[in-house]
């Protein structure tokens, strides 16, 4: 593929390349421990093209780290399996991120409340039940536990999870938020 040619083109694509290696550094250091020149260095830029086309080091992060999704109309429970799969195959360079500088920044911290606020919040309108709300809650949370467990921790357990345990294990406990009427 030939290099971009227009100016506009040109721009876009070092800020995606910017975006990418800013995700790279900051799933592996976190906020905190990551640098500018680092993530310039990465990209193969100047680091004041890093804030020239980002701002802030935290401004950055908040791009880097912008999580997206949406259960939308469909089966609950196959958005819940989608959502398994990819916490159990290797996580996004976003979710990466967010995770692992989430206990130590405050905007990371912000950032993943308010997107696991409202992975809670759709999953209580499809569940069914007064207590609804708190078994959507503990999904949620055990979803976040299991992705940490596997890929922050290398939990032994967790390590090597067959086709058979997935269905048999995994799948039933994820979709116990729906309540016994919706499985």
């Amino acid at each position: 593929m030939s290099p971009p040619t227009s100016r506009a083109a040109r721009r876009a694509a070092t800020a995606q390349r910017i975006l990418s290696a800013a995700q790279a550094e900051f799933g592996e250091h976190g906020l905190d421990a990551t640098t500018v020149r680092a993530i310039a260095a990465r990209a193969g830029v100047d680091p004041s093209l890093v804030i020239q086309h980002y701002g802030t080091k935290n401004d950055l992060f908040a791009v880097a780290t912008r999580l997206e999704g949406d259960a939308g109309d469909g089966d609950v429970a196959e958005h819940l399996f989608d959502v398994l799969d990819v916490r159990l195959g290797e996580l996004p360079p976003e979710t990466r991120a967010l995770v692992r500088s989430m206990l130590t920044a405050p905007e990371a911290a912000a950032s993943m409340k308010a997107f696991l606020d409202e992975r809670v919040a759709n999953l209580t309108r499809a569940a069914i039940g007064e207590d609804a709300e708190l078994r959507a809650a503990l999904t949620v949370s055990s979803i976040l536990g299991l992705t940490i467990a596997r890929h922050f921790l290398s939990l032994d357990a967790l390590a090597e999870i067959s086709d058979d345990q997935v269905e048999n294990v995994l799948r039933p406990w994820v979709t116990a938020a729906l309540g016994p009427e919706r499985r």
